[in-house]
């Protein structure tokens, strides 16, 4: 048997740790070894209150709990039907590398280390796990096998789930049902090979008849969607009519609306919050915060919140679309501002709303493409009684410089959520911004 095929030995990059603090559990029977630079930069994200403080702290002491010699010498077991890890110490400088990698970069002394490892064993099948493309094609130069991190992946972006279908195999008769009283049809009336999903959307056609329509799980009936409007927005196509019949649909607690700039995602969320204030304690509006260049915020100029401006703008701007249609002297204009003053409409970072209690909050997670799945399991799990969230987002413009399409918290939560009852996603696909930006997002 080719040795090259039998147990593997994964080097883990330190983003790893930090995408996802169990990762050493991930890799089956298969051996981890950690470079000790990773245990280095893992210590300075120790402290905070961040996401990836907390993956450091976890990582340090789930090792900590291994922390006996063996660990930096021949490895230690992780657990029956795991592999061993191991931290492998620096070294001099490989010559095959000093001719093109400095000596000073850390993801230079992790190559170096993985390199070295290689070298070693040759009989063994290395590969270097890290979310830094760069990395990872660095180390494909020397001759070093190379992955991104793909436990919390989804399987493939183009059969992904949009959360509406167009069904042509309906009579007139069914279609007539729909307008006429309690509008809804059963299920079963359906042929038995069609399958419905919770909360799936449906555009029903025959000939020049149609009808949009929702699947009732709790009913088991298609119920008729009417086009309504939610604070004086009204819905521009079908997919939005049917994304604002989820986000105002209070038995649909949690919601995801998806699609490129310009679609009406988080203007149809923030419209909806503020249609069914009055069921809700407060309206919280967020978005991660991905600083400019890699950069920490601390880098801007001025005080906290000249420094969190910028990233909140895009939010004000749609709640002034939303009040610019009502006059100054209009109760729902004067409304808005009332609900600012007296803070039951928020936004905020959402670093700051996390470690709020989250009862009865119509919660809107805007750039949630930013996230990583841990981040989304996060917020979810601290979702209390009366709660609804909404997450929005454009899965193909992602800014975070580990995620993608398949590795975001967005896709993720799509791709897990798919089917349950309490779930229902819209994948916006016009634009209605402008003609403008419409042309735009087409061709550029």
């Amino acid at each position: 048997m080719n040795p090259l095929s039998e147990k593997k030995v994964f080097v883990l990059d330190t983003n790893v740790f930090l995408h996802d603090s169990s990762c050493i559990y991930q890799f089956d029977e298969h051996d981890i070894v950690i470079p000790i630079t990773v245990l280095e930069e893992l210590d300075q994200f120790k402290k905070g209150n961040g996401t990836l403080n907390y993956h450091a702290r976890e990582v340090l002491r789930a090792l900590d709990g291994l922390s006996e010699d063996r660990l930096f010498n021949g490895g230690i077991p992780i657990g029956e039907k795991h592999g061993k890890i191991s931290v492998k110490l620096g070294s001099s400088f490989h010559s095959d590398l000093a001719l093109n990698f400095s000596r000073s970069s850390p993801d230079h002394q992790i190559l170096n280390i993985a390199y070295k490892f290689y070298k070693e064993n040759p009989s063994r099948n290395i590969i270097l796990v890290s979310k830094d493309v760069n990395l990872r094609m660095k180390a494909k130069s020397v001759g070093i096998m190379a992955e991104d991190y793909t436990t919390d992946h989804v399987k493939d972006i183009s059969l992904q789930y949009q959360g509406y279908s167009i069904r042509e195999d309906v009579t007139q008769e069914m279609i007539s049902q729909m307008y006429s009283q309690p509008g809804r049809i059963e299920a079963a009336a359906f042929s038995d090979e069609n399958t419905f999903i919770p909360n799936e959307y449906m555009i029903l056609k025959n000939g020049k008849m149609s009808a949009l329509a929702r699947y009732n799980p709790f009913n088991e009936t298609i119920d008729h969607i009417e086009k309504v409007a939610a604070y004086g927005i009204t819905p521009r196509n079908a997919e939005q009519i049917f994304a604002l019949d989820a986000l105002m649909d209070d038995n649909i607690r949690l919601v995801t609306v998806s699609g490129r700039a310009g679609t009406g995602k988080t203007l149809l969320a923030l419209a909806a919050a503020l249609e069914k204030r009055r069921h809700y304690r407060q309206v919280f509006m967020a978005r991660p915060i991905v600083p400019l260049s890699n950069k920490d915020i601390g880098f801007l100029p001025g005080d906290i919140n000249s420094k969190l401006s910028p990233y909140m703008q895009p939010l004000f701007d749609n709640l002034g679309v939303i009040q610019n249609q009502f006059p100054e002297t209009d109760p729902k204009n004067k409304k808005i501002r009332e609900l600012l003053d007296e803070e039951k409409l928020v936004i905020e970072p959402l670093s700051y709303i996390r470690g709020r209690s989250l009862v009865k909050i119509f919660f809107i997670v805007d750039e949630a493409q930013n996230l990583t799945p841990h981040e989304i399991k996060t917020i979810i799990t601290r979702a209390g009684e009366g709660t609804k969230m909404v997450f929005t987002g454009d899965i193909f413009q992602i800014d975070h410089p580990y995620l993608d399409s398949q590795s975001n918290g967005l896709s993720y939560l799509i791709e897990k959520m798919h089917g349950q009852k309490l779930y229902a996603h819209i994948n916006l696909e016009k634009g209605e911004r402008s003609e403008l930006a419409e042309l735009a997002s087409n061709l550029l």
